[in-house]
């Protein structure tokens, strides 16, 4: 099982914002510093913002930050939010195939895998998950320049 790079962006985009503490943040530091690109960045944050987890803020001088307390973002609930679907195997998904899926035991293994995975992962906050600012200073090669944005 792998999350997706927007489940993966989303959660540190919400650790990035958190160690800007009071400071607003925008898309275009973020993905500077992620080197990522801003357009995916856009979208991740998008879903963010529907979701409560940041807020916008607007104007001039807008951007983001949090939409709630740290301690009240669970990581769980935001891998469940930004994650497309937990099919682990064929019979989770829509159009399954599977010429055992009425008599097979798999499945109930597999939900109880992924729900204990979503507990564990429940089990921690934003705040557990905590860095520092300097923590997200780009990387510098040795000549001097910050590597280019990498296109997801």
């Amino acid at each position: 099982m792998q999350l997706t790079k927007f489940s993966d962006f989303a959660l540190r985009v919400l650790m990035y914002t958190h160690a800007a503490g009071d400071r607003i943040v925008t898309i275009e530091e973020i993905a500077s510093s992620y080197c990522v690109s801003r357009a995916h960045l856009m979208k991740v944050v998008n879903a963010l913002t529907r979701e409560g987890y940041l807020k916008a803020v607007r104007g001039r001088s807008g951007g983001l930050r949090l939409g709630k307390p740290a301690e009240e973002i669970r990581l769980g609930e935001v891998v469940k939010k930004t994650e497309p679907d937990f099919a682990l195997v064929e019979c989770f998904s829509t159009g399954n195939q599977c010429v055992i899926s009425g008599c097979c035991r798999l499945p109930r293994i597999m939900h109880e895998a992924l729900d204990e995975f979503i507990a564990t992962l429940n089990k921690y906050t934003l705040a557990s998950i905590a860095l520092r600012p300097q923590d997200f200073r780009p990387p510098v090669r040795p000549e001097g320049k910050v590597p280019s944005v990498v296109q997801t």
